[in-house]
């Protein structure tokens, strides 16, 4: 089996995008590797999948809320670009959890949390510590912090 990490696939399909003459998803790729090389420069070591992950998660957060500026702004050419490299970005995260498995891990871990005597508002911190690492990559973050709200309200 190969130890081909996330980084070494990015690179590969920057390569790809060059041979294919795909501009668009070659920009967006080079953006992410050089968010990728950024980070381990300031830190000074290679970054792991799951902090690569983290890296991508953090840019499809960021596609997600320029696509809503640039609809709510009548730009509706710049949000298809966005949601062009949003595209690309989504291809480098973990397969999307579906509603039932989120439903499942917000359920048992509002249970877990509960069984241990804690409610309310450090609650809520506590479950979104439980969540945040299962369901990384995976779902969108704030989606499931209404829904753990929500649950928590009753």
């Amino acid at each position: 089996m190969s130890t081909s990490t996330l980084k070494d696939t990015i690179s590969a399909q920057v390569k790809e995008a060059m041979r294919a003459k795909d501009t668009a998803r070659l920009g967006t790729l080079r953006f992410l590797l050089a968010a990728i090389k950024q980070k381990e420069v300031d830190e000074r070591r290679d970054l792991g999948d799951a902090e690569i992950t983290a890296i991508v998660e953090k840019q499809v957060k960021q596609r997600r809320e320029s696509i809503a500026a640039f609809e709510q702004a009548g730009r509706t050419e710049t949000a298809d670009q966005e949601k062009a490299e949003l595209a690309v970005l989504q291809e480098f995260l973990p397969q999307a959890a579906s509603q039932a498995e989120i439903d499942a891990a917000v359920a048992a871990a509002i249970a877990e949390v509960s069984a241990s005597g804690v409610t309310g508002a450090p609650a809520m911190g506590k479950i979104m510590a439980i969540l945040k690492p299962a369901l990384a990559g995976k779902a969108d973050l704030a989606a499931v912090s209404q829904q753990v709200k929500a649950k928590l309200a009753g």
